[in-house]
C-alpha cells in the first residue's frame, strides 16, 4: 500500500530534476545569451554613430571656444630684441583707482548699520559716508557681495602631469665624469581662463592658438657628499629629499643683485623668490629665500656659504648655465626645490620697470625707520625724525621705482625675513599694475622691450604660454610664504664670524611641500569670506591698508571709506554670519590684531557683506616678526 503510495511522487521528483529542470536551464540560459547579443549590438550600433560623428568633434569644439569671449595669441617669428639702455613706454589706457560704487542690476541690498563708537547690546549699523576726495588705490569699492556665503572657487581642467623625472637617488658621480641630465615631463599648452572682467586691449585680438611651453630646462644632478663630510668646521648636510610635484608647475626664481654697489666682482644676490605657477589649478605660490641662509654649495670641491653668494659664484667659475645654474643645483640640494627658469634684474632694471608701469600702490602696514639707502629716494610722506633719520609711517602710498627700491631694502628696524615678504608685497603691486597695459595683443613688443633690464633663460613663447593665466589670475588665488625665523631656521655664527641662518629641516619640510600645493577648496572658502572695512579715524587711507593686509591672506576684502563716525579708539568686527564652526572671525581679528571684547556677533540672512570692520586709533596690523618698533 505505502509502495504504491510513494510511487507518484518518485514520478514527479524524476520528472521535475530530470526533465523540467533542465528545460528551464536550457531556456534561461538561451535568454541570457539573447540580452548579451542585444546588448553588443547596442554598443556595435553607438560605436558606429560615434566614429561617423568623430570628424564633426574638432569643428564643434572650435565654434564653442570661438563663442567664449576670450582671445589667445600665436607670436609670429621675431628678430632677437635688441638691448637699449632704457624703456619705451608704449599708449596706455588711463587708469583711474577712484573707489566707487558700480551700479549694477543685482538684487536690492539692505545698506550696512550706522556704527556707534561704543558697543552696545543694540544692533550696530554702519553706512559709508561718501567723499568728494578720491584716494589712489587698487582695492576697488565696487565689488558687491550678494551672496551670504562665500562664492567657490572653480578650478581650470588642464590636463594633470606626473612628477619630475628627476630621480630622488642619484648614483654618485666620478670626479671627472659628466653628470647625467634629468629632463621634466613637458608642460601642457596653457589654456585662457574666463573672466567676467575684459582685459584692455588697443585694438580687437583675433583667437589665435595659444602659445605652448617648451619642454622644461634639464637639470644637473648636484653631486652626492660622504655622510660626516666637514668642511670648515661645519659638518656637510645631505641632500633634501626632491619635493613630490603632483601637479603641473612651472617654477621660476626672481633675482634682485647689488652688482651695481660693489665692484669686487662677486654681486649677491639679495632678493630671491621662487614663483611656482600651478597651471592645474590656476593659483600661484611664492616663497621667498632668505639672503643669508647658509648652504652647501655643490661644487667639485664643495663649499659652505650663504645663499646669496651662489648665482656670483657661478658667474665667476663659469659655471655650466652661469650662475643660474649653480643656484639651480644648490636649491635642488638644499630644498628639493626643481627651478626651472630665472629673471635677474639689478637695482636699475627694477627702477626702470615700475617707471615704465607709471609706479606701484603700496599698503605700507608697517611703519620704517631707515636712512636714505645708495641708489634709492624716499617716498613721499616719510617723516624726518633726526638728521638722515626717517619714518615711514602707515599708510597707502604710490612709489615709482627709486622710492620702491626703498622700500623693499631698507631694514634698519626689519629683518631680512620680513624684507622677504616686502619684496613679495611689491611684486604683487607690479602684476596688478601690469594687468592695465599688458595684453595679448601687445605682450611681444613689451616683451622686447623688457629684455632690455632683465636677464632670463626664458623666451617669448615660455612667456606667451603663461600670459593668459597671469591676465586672469585672481589676487586670492596668489599664496605667500615666508620663512619663519627661530621656527624654520636656527641662528648660527659661521667661521669667518658672519652671522647666517640654518634651516631647520624638520619644520622646513611640511612647510615646503605646503608651498607645492595649491590651496584646498575649503581653504578658499574659509578664507574667501567677505569683508566691508571702514575707517573709523581720521588717518588716511587706512581702510586701504587694512583691506590689503585681509585681502594678503586671500580674503574678498573691500576699503570702503569712512565710517558714520570717526573717532573710533578701538577698532570693531562684527560677525554677521552668526557661524560658530568654519567661520573667518577668529583669523580676522588676529589678522588686524582686534581684541576679543570688540568683536560683536550680529546674525543677519540679509547681509551683504560677512564680516564688517570699523578701524579705531588703535588699529595695528603689523604683526610680522622681525620688525621692531621705529626708535629701537
Amino acid at each position: 500500500m505505502l509502495g504504491r503510495l510513494f510511487h507518484p511522487i518518485r514520478w514527479i521528483t524524476r520528472f521535475v530534476i530530470f526533465q523540467l529542470l533542465p528545460v528551464i536551464i536550457l531556456a534561461a540560459t538561451l535568454w541570457s545569451g539573447y540580452q548579451v547579443a542585444q546588448a553588443f549590438m547596442r554598443h556595435f550600433d553607438e560605436r558606429q554613430t560615434y566614429e561617423a560623428r568623430r570628424a564633426d568633434f574638432p569643428g564643434t569644439a572650435t565654434a564653442i571656444a570661438l563663442a567664449v569671449d576670450t582671445a589667445t595669441f600665436t607670436p609670429s617669428p621675431t628678430d632677437e630684441p635688441t638691448v637699449t639702455s632704457t624703456l619705451t613706454a608704449s599708449p596706455e589706457p588711463t587708469a583711474t583707482h577712484t573707489l566707487t560704487h558700480t551700479p549694477t542690476d543685482e538684487p536690492t541690498q539692505t545698506p550696512l548699520p550706522v556704527l556707534s563708537p561704543a558697543p552696545t547690546d543694540t544692533p550696530i549699523v554702519l553706512s559709508p559716508v561718501p567723499s568728494d576726495t578720491s584716494t589712489p588705490g587698487a582695492i576697488s569699492g565696487a565689488f558687491q557681495f550678494v551672496t551670504n556665503t562665500p562664492r567657490p572657487v572653480v578650478f581650470a581642467t588642464n590636463t594633470p602631469e606626473g612628477a619630475d623625472v628627476i630621480s630622488s637617488t642619484p648614483t654618485p658621480q666620478p670626479t671627472n665624469t659628466p653628470l647625467p641630465t634629468a629632463t621634466d615631463a613637458p608642460i601642457a599648452t596653457s589654456t585662457p581662463f574666463l573672466t567676467n572682467t575684459p582685459i584692455p586691449t588697443s585694438e580687437p585680438a583675433t583667437p589665435t592658438p595659444a602659445a605652448e611651453i617648451g619642454p622644461l630646462p634639464t637639470l644637473l644632478f648636484p653631486r652626492e657628499v660622504e655622510p660626516g663630510t666637514v668642511i670648515n668646521g661645519f659638518e656637510v648636510p645631505t641632500r633634501v629629499p626632491q619635493l613630490q610635484r603632483d601637479y603641473n608647475l612651472v617654477n621660476i626664481i626672481l633675482l634682485g643683485s647689488d652688482g651695481e654697489l660693489v665692484d669686487d666682482g662677486l654681486f649677491r644676490t639679495d632678493t630671491m623668490i621662487i614663483v611656482s605657477v600651478n597651471r592645474d589649478t590656476g593659483t600661484v605660490n611664492m616663497l621667498s629665500l632668505p639672503r643669508d641662509l647658509y648652504v652647501y654649495i655643490p661644487l667639485q670641491n664643495g663649499m659652505m656659504q650663504r645663499l646669496n653668494v651662489v648665482y656670483g659664484v657661478g658667474e665667476n667659475i663659469g659655471y655650466t648655465d652661469g650662475g643660474f645654474g649653480l643656484l639651480r643645483q644648490t636649491i635642488f640640494y638644499n630644498f628639493g626645490i626643481n627651478v626651472h627658469y630665472y629673471a635677474l634684474v639689478n637695482f636699475t632694471g627694477f627702477k626702470d620697470v615700475i617707471d615704465f608701469l607709471g609706479g606701484v600702490d603700496i599698503a605700507v602696514d608697517c611703519a620704517y625707520e631707515d636712512d636714505q639707502l645708495i641708489g634709492t629716494e624716499l617716498p613721499e610722506g616719510v617723516v624726518e625724525v633726526e638728521e638722515g633719520r626717517y619714518i615711514l609711517p602707515v599708510g597707502y602710498y604710490q612709489m615709482d621705482g627709486a622710492q620702491a627700491l626703498w622700500y623693499v631694502r631698507t631694514r634698519k628696524s626689519s629683518s631680512d625675513f620680513d624684507r622677504g615678504r616686502r619684496q613679495q608685497q611689491v611684486l604683487r603691486a607690479i602684476w596688478r599694475r601690469s594687468l592695465s597695459m599688458v595684453n595679448l595683443t601687445n605682450a611681444v613688443d613689451l616683451w622686447n622691450q623688457g629684455m632690455s633690464v632683465i636677464e632670463t633663460n626664458m623666451n617669448v613663447n615660455d612667456f606667451l604660454g603663461l600670459l593668459p593665466l597671469a591676465l586672469n589670475l585672481d589676487v586670492s588665488r596668489i599664496e605667500s610664504f615666508t620663512m619663519i625665523p627661530t621656527y624654520h631656521t636656527t641662528s648660527y655664527t659661521a667661521p669667518d664670524g658672519a652671522s647666517v641662518q640654518l634651516p631647520v629641516y624638520d619644520t622646513l619640510q611640511p612647510f615646503l611641500q605646503d608651498f607645492y600645493r595649491p590651496p584646498s577648496e575649503n581653504q578658499l572658502l574659509v578664507l574667501g569670506a567677505s569683508v566691508m572695512v571702514y575707517n573709523g579715524t581720521e588717518n588716511a587711507d587706512w581702510d586701504i591698508v587694512a583691506a590689503d593686509r585681509l585681502q594678503w591672506e586671500g580674503f574678498r576684502a573691500v576699503a570702503a571709506g569712512s565710517a558714520e563716525s570717526v573717532d573710533y579708539t578701538d577698532t570693531v568686527l562684527i560677525d554677521y554670519t552668526g557661524q560658530q564652526k568654519g567661520s573667518s572671525r577668529d583669523e580676522i581679528a588676529y589678522l588686524l590684531n582686534i581684541r576679543p571684547e570688540n568683536i560683536i556677533e550680529q546674525p543677519d540672512p540679509n547681509r551683504e557683506a560677512d564680516f564688517a570692520v570699523i578701524l579705531g586709533a588703535n588699529y595695528n596690523s603689523c604683526n610680522v616678526q622681525g620688525v621692531l618698533p621705529v626708535g629701537q
